[in-house]
């Protein structure tokens, strides 16, 4: 019996390393769902996405900085002015621009649609590595035609999704949970997606701009606590010249304070550990499959719960990215094998530089 329960426990335990990486990924998927309704909770109650931004970023920099100064004492290179430099602008690129922009966009779609469009991100940061010549494709090989085609098709999607409402789904119930505050229907629909599409984009080149600056500043802890201090002192700046109202400023013990605290907790903290983790262990492409796991744990949330609008357009063109973000990845998958069998790097911190470098480009800010 001694023998049996051992093996049986060693089973458990040996089914549950096989498949953490997956058991963590989905949850970081369900942090980020439920971010996207505490947050439009908040901006409904009258939170400023702006001032959000602010708060967010100064609490997760003030929560991971003992943790970054500890752990990564003897991995931190020396921060030259140069290197500030190139750190103040890569907040300005993952913080100041893309999740100021991210946010307002969700005053005037839908949770559904902002989750959606994250699956462009991969694709337009393809895109945008084979223009700068970091990312080749090879039509006579099946998965460079894939890479392609999946491209094509996923920025198809997005096109739909922005240029297409269509009629609205009709509801099969009342909502389970009412959100507090102003519920009335997202105006500026073409407004809001211009400012979800222009978030990606810097998104995207956020991700390519950070893989250079791994491979001189490596110590990812360390580095993602100084954009997020950076980021959150520019969002500050910038809130400073478009909201002059000191109410704005000004969050209670309620829905703001929850939302802030969770955002930079939480999103910018916790989620971050787990997916440098699940990188380091299965690599980019496996962190970025798990992408079209929030869409659909929002759009149900949204539908069935919430009895959030839920317009045709937003489901085809949301289900052609899906289609085309798959297809991607399966090309980069053959990429990233070929990468195993041929490249055998001498040195092996030369070899977790390249690994961080590679992994930038399917992160979240």
């Amino acid at each position: 019996m001694g023998q049996k329960g051992a093996s049986s426990t060693s089973t458990l335990r040996g089914v549950f390393k096989k498949f953490k990486p997956h058991l963590l990924m989905i949850s970081t998927q369900l942090g980020y769902t439920f971010l996207y309704f505490i947050t439009e909770a908040s901006f409904n109650h009258g939170m400023n996405p702006h001032v959000y931004i602010t708060y967010r970023h100064i609490v997760a920099g003030v929560v991971m900085l003992p943790f970054a100064y500890f752990l990564e004492r003897g991995q931190r290179p020396k921060l030259t002015f140069a290197l500030f430099v190139e750190i103040f602008i890569l907040s300005l690129l993952g913080i100041g621009l893309t999740l100021n922009t991210y946010f307002a966009s969700l005053r005037y779609t839908s949770p559904t649609f902002v989750a959606s469009m994250v699956n462009t991100i991969a694709s337009l940061t393809f895109v945008i590595a084979v223009v700068l010549r970091l990312e080749l494709i090879n039509l006579r090989n099946p998965r460079g035609i894939a890479k392609a085609l999946g491209t094509l098709i996923s920025l198809a999607g997005v096109m739909i999704m922005t240029l297409y409402k269509g009629p609205i789904v009709r509801n099969l119930g009342r909502p389970l949970i009412r959100i507090q505050g102003n519920n009335a229907p997202h105006e500026h629909w073409l407004k809001g997606s211009l400012l979800t599409v222009s978030s990606c984009i810097t998104w995207s080149i956020w991700y390519i701009m950070q893989a250079y600056t791994l491979k001189r500043y490596p110590a990812q802890l360390s580095l993602t606590t100084w954009m997020s201090i950076i980021g959150g002192a520019q969002s500050a700046v910038f809130t400073a010249f478009v909201q002059h109202k000191r109410a704005a400023w000004t969050i209670g013990f309620d829905i703001d304070f929850w939302s802030v605290l969770y955002g930079g907790v939480i999103c910018s903290g916790a989620i971050v550990f787990i997916q440098l983790w699940c990188t380091e262990e299965k690599g980019p492409v496996f962190v970025t499959m798990f992408n079209p796991v929030g869409t659909i744990l929002v759009a149900i949330l949204a539908y069935f719960v919430l009895g959030e609008r839920l317009y045709t357009g937003s489901i085809l063109g949301a289900l052609i990215v899906i289609i085309g973000l798959y297809m991607l990845l399966w090309g980069k998958e053959g990429d990233e094998k070929a990468d195993i069998k041929y490249e055998e790097p001498k040195d092996k911190n030369a070899q977790k530089i390249d690994s961080a470098g590679k992994d930038a480009f399917y992160g979240e800010p």
